[in-house]
C-alpha cells in the first residue's frame, strides 16, 4: 500500500505496508450493484480499503486476478463484483468504460429522435 502526499509542487509517495499476493485469500467487492470504490482484501487479516473511483477498484481486481492466474494459479475468490466487468473477453471491459457510456448515451439519443419524429394523432 502506497501513502500519496504532495508537497507544494513535489509529489511523494510512501511504501507503507506490504502483502504478497499468495497469502491474498479473497478480495470482496462489498456492493457489486452499486458504484462504491470501498473493498475489503481478505489476508490473515482483513484490511478495508478504498480506491480512487469504482473503475480503479475494478481495473485493481482484475489486476490481481490476471497476476494470479499467470504465476500462482490458486484459487482466488473475488466476490461481491459485477462478473462483467471483471472478464477481459466481455465486450464492456475498456480502461475507462467509455465504450458502455457512449452506447448508452446513443441508445437513449435514437429513442428520443425516433420519438421526436412520430406523428401525434
Amino acid at each position: 500500500m502506497v501513502k500519496h502526499s504532495r508537497v507544494d509542487r513535489e509529489e511523494k509517495y510512501e511504501i507503507v505496508e506490504k502483502w504478497f499476493l499468495k497469502d491474498l485469500e479473497m478480495i470482496d467487492g462489498k456492493e457489486a450493484d452499486t458504484d462504491n470504490p470501498c473493498f475489503d482484501m481478505h489476508f490473515h487479516k482483513v484490511y478495508n480499503l478504498e480506491a480512487y473511483s469504482c473503475a480503479s477498484k475494478y481495473t485493481f481486481a482484475r489486476t490481481l486476478n490476471k497476476l494470479n492466474e499467470m504465476y500462482l494459479k490458486k484459487d482466488l475468490k473475488i466476490v461481491n463484483f459485477d462478473d462483467t466487468y471483471l472478464n477481459d473477453d466481455s465486450i464492456w471491459s475498456s480502461n475507462n468504460r467509455d465504450c458502455l457510456v457512449l452506447m448508452r448515451i446513443c441508445f437513449y439519443a435514437s429513442n428520443l429522435l425516433c420519438l421526436s419524429l412520430c406523428p401525434l394523432s
